[in-house]
């Protein structure tokens, strides 16, 4: 199914920036608009501290590059658009020209769910730098905003250590796309489920959710409002507590819930969503055990992070679901991945590859040259060993990683696998795209891969001759 085209009945051509189309006319005026050229996008810097990342956001890059097209009216608003003297920006010719443009680049991607590194390609574009230009923006927006929830939602299942964690963010996350984008990313990352239904029809994803405080408040007390859902949704009793005293809340619950045990319905458990939510657990595990409802759960939420939720656990807090909205959707504590795209080679018909590179007074921010590909190492017992980034334009390899930590690795007569695959060539997709339940069991089975590396040990960096090439390429320009 094409997610894109279910959730807007629009072409997307013009998702981008206005300088995208600047310098794309710039290419054409100068006639490099065909020049091949070879573009990455990768993170510098892991978001929350992390150790990785969870690479997430090809699908919908995907279906945007398989029916990437300027419409007549997208052109009639380029033609729209002004110089600062009041001039046409674009001339006619040039809107001619992207009239009958087709998408023909090769695209190559790490698969969604996939354990990453900063400074590793997650996609490489190669072919005709005009179309490599345009498509920079929306792959920014998609890879980098759904990498980084999944990320935050692999540290908070991590945190939870094996309890579900279900995702409740849609009324706090930004806007219509960012939630479902979010509640995407959030499942790929781990999450059981999402409360947002329009993300489960789309993607597939399991939806859960009981009732509000509201419900509770619109009627005469509490005891009504639970009675009157359990007549309700009998097979779908979670009640929610703390509308007014949270020990009264649970008492009340466990007194419906007894009506159900006697008509043969099974109680599902309560949630608490305010307080002090350790001891709350511990009293409500007390008293839901007293009146023989073991198997009852306890669903937590208010705020909840990877932070909190380590700290209640370590507390001994008897949580059975973790609801978390606000935190995860929305990255709070640090909400943008800081992905960027960046010109590696560049070629005339005709000539050799010529590389290029970004310098800047921050080594961080320095590009590193050439046509990329992600070699990851592995131990005989397929623990990872390494990853070493290398240029496929080289004829020679030589698996000695030169890590960012100032460190050489021997990866010599190791197993290895490359991590970027084919996924469009010369503009046709050759990737089938795997389910999203296929995806999330890809990104289990990736942690579980890293749960037992040392990442002070673990290396990262360039392949020795690649390595050389960087340092003399940094040298000419200076």
């Amino acid at each position: 199914m094409n997610h894109l085209k279910t959730r807007y009945q629009t072409n997307l051509g013009l998702l981008t920036d206005l300088y995208q189309l600047t310098m794309a006319y710039g290419y054409w005026k100068t006639g490099s608009a065909e020049d091949e050229a070879v573009f990455h996008l990768f993170y510098r810097k892991p978001p929350f501290g992390a150790k990785y990342t969870i690479a997430c956001g090809l699908e919908d890059v995907i279906h945007f590059l398989n029916e990437f097209r300027l419409t007549p009216s997208d052109l009639a608003y380029l033609k729209s658009l002004k110089t600062s003297n009041n001039q046409v920006l674009f001339e006619p010719e040039f809107l001619d020209y992207l009239s009958h443009l087709k998408f023909t680049c090769d695209i190559d991607a790490v698969e969604e769910g996939t354990v990453v590194f900063p400074h590793e390609p997650l996609l490489r574009v190669t072919g005709p730098l005009l179309q490599a230009q345009l498509i920079e923006t929306f792959l920014l927006n998609s890879l980098n905003f759904q990498t980084l929830i999944a990320t935050k939602a692999a540290r908070i299942v991590a945190a939870a250590g094996g309890d579900a964690v279900l995702e409740f963010g849609l009324r706090r996350a930004q806007g219509i796309d960012g939630g479902l984008s979010a509640s995407r990313a959030a499942y790929i990352g781990g999450c059981v489920a999402t409360s947002n239904l329009l993300a489960g029809r789309i993607y597939d994803i399991p939806v859960k959710g009981t009732h509000a405080h509201s419900w509770v408040m619109s009627f005469d007390n509490e005891l009504d409002a639970f009675e009157a859902y359990a007549r309700t949704l009998p097979h779908n009793c979670i009640f929610l507590v703390d509308t007014f005293d949270s020990i009264k809340g649970i008492e009340k619950a466990i007194q419906v819930a007894q009506q159900l045990r006697e008509k043969g319905q099974n109680f599902l458990g309560i949630r608490l969503d305010s307080g002090d939510l350790c001891t709350l657990s511990i009293q409500a595990r007390a008293l839901l055990d007293a009146a023989g409802f073991e198997q009852a759960k306890i669903v937590a939420s208010d705020n909840l992070d990877e932070h909190k939720i380590s700290h209640l656990k370590a507390k001994g807090a008897l949580i059975d679901v973790w609801g978390v909205g606000t935190n995860l959707v929305t990255a709070k504590d640090e909400p943008a991945l800081g992905g960027v795209y960046k010109l590696a080679a560049i070629k005339k018909q005709g000539s050799d590859w010529v590389y290029k590179l970004k310098l800047s007074n921050t080594p961080n921010k320095v590009s590193t040259p050439g046509i990329l590909q992600v070699r990851r190492y592995f131990m005989s017992d397929g623990q990872p060993f390494g990853d070493m980034i290398w240029n496929t334009d080289n004829t020679e390899l030589f698996p000695l990683i030169q890590s960012f930590d100032g460190r050489t690795i021997v990866a010599d007569n190791r197993l290895f696998k490359d991590l970027l695959i084919p996924i469009f060539r010369k503009g046709e997709l050759v990737y089938q795209s795997p389910s999203i339940h296929q995806i999330r069991r890809h990104r289990q089975e990736q942690v579980k891969l890293f749960q037992q590396v040392d990442f002070k040990l673990y290396p990262m960096g360039l392949e020795q001759q690649l390595n050389q090439q960087k340092l003399q390429l940094i040298q000419h320009y200076l």
